[in-house]
């Protein structure tokens, strides 16, 4: 069967004009569309969540000093500021998403390079987090050597910041338009040649953390060059018609969808992260932070999954609404979400299998190894929870509901989830497993808030309200 949502000549084919076919036929055609997007999205993640995790791998074989360098730099600097971009970046996939699926393809470029404009702006009042980063860092409780180490390093990073901020449009440019091949050949290339020359500068030649530094910076350049270059050569079937004035205009419109793209995914993305932050605070927490670490490590290369779940829904829903598809669009909401939680109960089931075994991967202690199969069952809950809950997000980014969905997060994880894990770790003396099970509490809420409006959504008028978006933004869905 071929997909529905075909151009021909410019035109979308609308969903009133396939013949309906029957449940397992869709359901098959939907699942094999939702792979082509999710399968190279969720490689690509995993190849730009390596440059990082390599970086950090080498340089660990220098010192411990330096391993905390980077370490702290790539979690709390660094991935404050992917946070952001990403975010905010983020507005892009509801904007093309739906202009793509409307028809209106040069309006991709157009937006892309508003969001370029955005997002360089918001690189620039970022500056002063690296600049100040060692102060910062002492504040919230690392030490003098491993704040100033870190902050050094944080100085020697900020081209990343700026790449970061080109590519996040690019990306979302490339998803609408389900051009995600060409991102994960861009990422394996770059992350082949990131491993080899890593290697070379940080070990062979002595570079040391400078050499970190150039590499983790080129790597991620590498990526946006090789990107542009497909753009720029190729025009993106159209989509690209050269550097626009246009892309100064209704800014204020593309900054207020940006800042709720970017607290709604900056308020989920950094909660698991203070979890560890929190952990710290406990009595005697060097095995707690210990056994959490290998947790979040395993959860992190879990959520590259999720992440790919996350863009292809978002691109099937975007597009779909823009096309006027409604029904298409609640369909492959349902078939997304059936996938990746299917996905997550093998993982948590694979994860409570394996509870005594895989802590001794990361550890030789036994005593951390201990406290990490304690925590397994925390872990499992949450790769459950998390194969659904960033799909849901994926809708709410296709949909447009970014604003919503950022008030639900602020009550469900900072209202009722941190304040309860910090009352069951340390009011009823619980500790990390109190901590972890009041923030999961947050998690859960939030999944069943976001289930319950998907459930009630008005697909028909999502999809009215798309068009009203790209009249908006650069003209009105194809109709002939």
């Amino acid at each position: 069967m071929e997909d529905p949502l075909l151009e021909e000549n410019g035109h979308i084919v609308r969903e009133d004009e396939v013949e309906e076919v029957g449940l397992l036929a869709k359901s098959k055609a939907e699942s094999k569309r939702l792979w082509k997007l999710a399968g190279p999205a969720i490689c690509t993640a995993i190849c730009q969540y390596s440059l990082g995790a390599l970086t950090q791998t080498f340089s660990g074989l220098l010192g411990e000093v330096e391993l905390a360098a980077v370490a702290v730099e790539n979690s709390v600097i660094a991935g404050l500021a992917y946070g952001v971009m990403l975010g905010m970046g983020s507005a892009l996939e509801t904007l093309c998403g739906q202009a793509y699926g409307a028809g209106r393809i040069r309006m991709l470029g157009v937006y892309m390079q508003r969001s370029w404009v955005i997002l360089l702006a918001s690189a620039c009042c970022l500056v002063p987090l690296y600049v100040f980063s060692p102060s910062i860092l002492k504040l919230i409780g690392e030490t003098d050597e491993i704040s100033d180490a870190a902050g050094k390093f944080a100085l020697w990073m900020l081209p990343q910041l700026f790449a970061y901020a080109l590519n996040f449009p690019i990306q979302k440019f490339l998803q609408a338009q389900r051009k995600v091949t060409v991102m994960l050949y861009v990422s394996v290339a770059v992350l082949l040649i990131h491993a080899v020359f890593s290697w070379l500068f940080i070990l062979k030649l002595g570079y040391g953390l400078v050499g970190a530094a150039v590499m983790l910076n080129a790597s991620w350049w590498l990526i946006v060059i090789g990107q542009l270059m497909y753009i720029f050569i190729t025009k993106s079937d159209g989509a690209w018609s050269g550097f626009s004035w246009l892309a100064f205009c209704d800014l204020w419109g593309f900054v207020k969808l940006s800042l709720a793209s970017a607290v709604m995914l900056c308020l989920e993305f950094w909660y698991l992260m203070i979890l560890i932050v929190v952990t710290g605070r406990l009595k005697n927490p060097l095995i707690p932070v210990d056994a959490i670490s290998i947790c979040m490590n395993l959860q992190g290369w879990d959520a590259m999954i999720a992440i790919g779940f996350n863009a292809a829904i978002s691109v099937r829903v975007s597009n779909e609404l823009g096309a006027g598809n409604s029904q298409r669009a609640n369909f492959a909401v349902k078939i997304v979400s059936v996938t990746s939680v299917s996905i997550g109960v093998v993982i948590m089931i694979v994860v409570l299998a394996t509870r005594d075994i895989f802590p001794y991967l990361f550890t030789t202690s036994d005593a951390v190894a201990k406290e990490t199969t304690k925590l397994a069952t925390f872990l499992a809950i949450t790769v459950l929870l998390n194969s659904l809950q960033p799909v849901l997000s994926g809708v709410a980014v296709g949909a447009g509901w970014q604003h919503i969905v950022a008030y639900v997060n602020i009550g469900c994880y900072y209202i009722v989830g941190l304040p309860a894990g910090i009352v069951l770790g340390f009011t009823f003396g619980l500790g990390v497993e109190g901590i972890w099970g009041g923030m999961l509490g947050g998690i859960g809420l939030q999944t069943l808030i976001l289930i319950v409006l998907t459930s009630l959504t008005n697909w028909r008028r999502e999809a009215d309200q798309a068009e009203s978006r790209v009249k908006k933004w650069g003209g009105s869905i194809s109709t002939d």
